[in-house]
């Protein structure tokens, strides 16, 4: 018996709605190594054939998206980070696999990537346990003149499409994506177009870790192609122009425009340091009801 064989190559796909379809245009594109740590774009070593996404990919993910709102954003604050906690569960297993596909995608060494891999899992854990606090820190009761509990509670925007950061492929990536899901939005992520693999073997862990299908949907291929339809596209409420550079943010923040999407403009990010609370509520609306108390007597309120 031979002691070589043949190497089995990964096939990687794009995510949508909980299944792994090719591009609907069956078109692919190269995605190889960085030539420099510094991330200079150059033709480095072969690595996969990437899908290439069409708009037709763009608003299958919106239709996904859409229908798994409701019952993501019905989920109770805790079952959420319940699911969130399990996706750094599973990453922690495979973290390996993943040390490698950062290391190669954006020419940093092993240590070093295994660095931005803890990193990165340590970012899901933060992210997981702030899904049933952050309505007590935006939320509360509100002061007013008359009889009356006056409650206000943040509720998710709804479908949010997000243009990953193109150099941090995977720390980056999660930064912006796990609050996004964390406060009860669903997702269509636009992989880093050079760096897409951290992105499409994320969704591998996603579909195994309890999110349910249609939650995060991810899309490689060319940011602006596909950023693009989702700009305009009526039924995306919110876009994250993270990874966007400054003439194509301004071009989809035209387009968003049309249907008073909300959104974030890209924005100088350390994506090592801890982060706030601001991607937690930047996709977050507030609900304010008004309720009578009854009647108020000398001794006090009686409802």
């Amino acid at each position: 018996m031979s002691d070589t064989r043949l190497s089995v190559l990964k096939t990687y796909k794009l995510y949508v709605g909980g299944k792994f379809p090719r591009s609907e245009s069956g078109r692919v594109y190269e995605v190889t190594t960085k030539t420099s740590a510094a991330g200079a774009a150059g033709k480095g070593k072969w690595l996969a054939n990437a899908p290439l996404s069409s708009r037709k990919d763009a608003r299958d993910a919106v239709v996904a998206a859409r229908k798994a709102f409701g019952g993501w954003s019905g989920a109770t604050a805790y079952n959420r980070g319940q699911v969130l906690y399990r996706v750094a569960e599973m990453l922690e297993g495979r973290r390996d696999q993943f040390t490698r596909e950062v290391a190669d995608a954006e020419g940093l060494s092993k240590s070093k990537a295994a660095a931005v891999v803890d990193a990165t899992i340590d970012r899901w854990v933060w992210y997981a346990g702030w899904t049933d606090k952050i309505a007590q820190v935006v939320g509360g009761g509100n002061p007013v003149a008359g009889p009356f509990f006056n409650l206000s509670s943040p509720e998710p925007t709804g479908v949010v499409a997000i243009v990953a950061p193109q150099e941090s492929s995977f720390l980056g990536l999660v930064s912006v994506l796990a609050p996004v899901i964390a406060t009860g939005n669903t997702a269509i992520v636009v992989a880093s177009e050079n760096c897409p693999l951290p992105a499409l073997s994320l969704a591998e862990v996603l579909a195994t870790s309890d999110v349910p299908g249609g939650v995060v949907n991810v899309l490689s291929g060319r940011t602006a192609e596909i950023a693009t339809p989702l700009a305009a596209h009526q039924d995306v409420n919110a876009i994250d122009l993270a990874g966007a550079d400054e003439v194509l943010a301004k071009e989809l923040e035209i387009a968003a425009a049309d249907n008073l999407k909300r959104v974030l403009r890209p924005q100088p990010v350390d994506y090592a340091e801890t982060p706030g609370t601001d991607r937690l509520t930047a996709f977050l609306e507030t609900k304010t009801v008004w309720h009578p108390t009854g009647s108020l007597g000398a001794s006090g309120s009686s409802y």
